[in-house]
């Protein structure tokens, strides 16, 4: 198997400025230009060396300041390292933040040729391309449209459809998948899985763990510009979550009184309560459809669950979760605000969060509704109640399996003996 990107002892620093420093030509001159001198440099990426063969879907994960953005950065070509050296074998397909490549006072359809171009198209070739991007990006009313004028997601879909026209050797994608509606998320993912199947080599920055565990062959997990591991997806994934898990026991106050659920479950820290509680979980409701509180329901229901939290300091944008557990741990819904694409902006004070589940088609049984809210890079729990609300599911159907949908079999035609296809003979 070829090898279609190598990173041989990449080191990248930047300045840092003080965060007071001018931002126009007007305040430096009134200021003094002595403002705008950088503080200090600092190492986005120390000493980074890995191999990506052919055909390979690697997954990048860290926190945020971690040199996961940096080194995509780096491997598209924007930008040259500092030391050592970066090979590329093949055309590059690059999302790498929403802006990039785009002008705002120019219209869809010319982004849509100027990015064509500038990934290695002719003009002809982003004409005959150019409906079935449109058509992918489902911006069909809006093409002709300023950018300026368009929201993040558009943005992010015009983004990904170019990206993937241009039949890349290489796919890099640094959490743009983040932004917009669930459905196009999964179109992107479907396509991503298209360009995996025919060799296509792809490097992914990504905050979501399971969507890296599922997708990816190998994770390297990057930690204050140096890789702290590389490996296996499970393995890696694996080794991240536990430091996860880690600092959140570390940082869960230990003389933390017992609190109690308007249940009357008592919630004790290192049982059923985890987390630095810089921001608390101060009630949670599961309500049915006339909004009275419920600890059953029938297959099918809607479910809206309801998390009043107060955060006695200011928190730059938490990640909500919520997950529903079989009695047995098996797993049977996992969402966030995150993966969601709604980007909290920071909070302080008591407020609350709601989500609304249309259908819960689960099979009928006992479950568990855990509920967290957690550190912006998903570094440790503020809060995290496990195994702490109580969900009976009952249904008169007698299926088997996790979900329980509505359905209905139906016999369409008899088949005369002589239509009969046989698939083995």
């Amino acid at each position: 198997m070829s090898k279609t990107i190598i990173v041989n002892q990449v080191s990248k620093e930047y300045q840092r400025y003080d965060a007071h420093r001018p931002t126009t030509l007007q305040e430096a001159i009134l200021k003094g230009l002595r403002k705008i001198k950088p503080v200090e440099k600092f190492k986005a990426l120390d000493n980074v060396s890995f191999v990506v063969k052919s055909g390979q879907m690697v997954g990048v994960i860290g926190a945020n300041g971690a040199g996961k953005s940096s080194l995509l950065r780096l491997i598209s070509g924007v930008g040259r390292p500092d030391r050592g050296k970066v090979e590329i074998h093949g055309r590059i397909g690059a999302l790498l933040d929403l802006g990039a490549g785009f002008h705002s006072d120019l219209t869809g359809r010319e982004n849509t040729y100027i990015n064509g171009v500038i990934s290695g198209l002719t003009r002809q070739e982003v004409e005959d391309r150019f409906d079935s991007i449109v058509a992918f990006a489902e911006l069909e009313n809006f093409i002709d449209n300023p950018l300026r004028t368009y929201s993040t997601g558009m943005r992010m879909r015009l983004a990904f459809a170019i990206a993937v026209h241009i039949d890349p050797d290489i796919l890099l994608i640094d959490e743009v998948l983040a932004v917009g509606d669930m459905a196009f998320q999964e179109k992107c993912l479907k396509r991503i899985a298209q360009f995996k199947e025919k060799g296509c080599t792809i490097l992914l920055v990504s905050h979501d763990i399971e969507q890296v565990r599922n997708l990816c062959d190998e994770v390297i997990w990057l930690q204050k510009g140096r890789i702290r591991a590389q490996g296996l997806s499970n393995i890696v994934v694996q080794q991240y979550t536990n430091e996860m898990s880690s600092e959140t026991i570390q940082r869960t106050p230990v003389d933390m009184p017992v609190a109690v659920t308007t249940a009357g479950t008592e919630l004790r820290v290192n049982e059923n309560r985890f987390g630095s509680m810089e921001m608390e979980i101060v009630s949670v409701r599961l309500l049915d459809s006339l909004d009275r509180p419920v600890t059953q329901l029938t297959s099918g229901d809607p479910l809206r669950i309801e998390i009043v939290y107060h955060a006695p300091n200011l928190i730059e944008m938490p990640i909500f979760g919520v997950l529903i557990s079989r009695d047995d741990g098996l797993v049977c819904y996992d969402s966030n605000t995150a993966t969601a694409g709604l980007e909290m902006s920071s909070v302080q004070g008591q407020g609350y969060m709601t989500l609304q589940l249309e259908r819960l088609d689960l099979n009928k049984g006992h479950y568990w509704v855990d509920v967290g809210i957690y550190e912006k890079n998903w570094s440790y729990a503020y809060d995290h109640h496990w195994h702490v609300y109580s969900l009976q599911i009952h249904s008169t159907l007698n299926e088997k399996g996790v979900v329980c949908p509505p359905s209905e079999w139906q016999i369409v035609k008899s088949i005369e003996p002589q239509d009969t296809v046989y698939l083995y003979k």
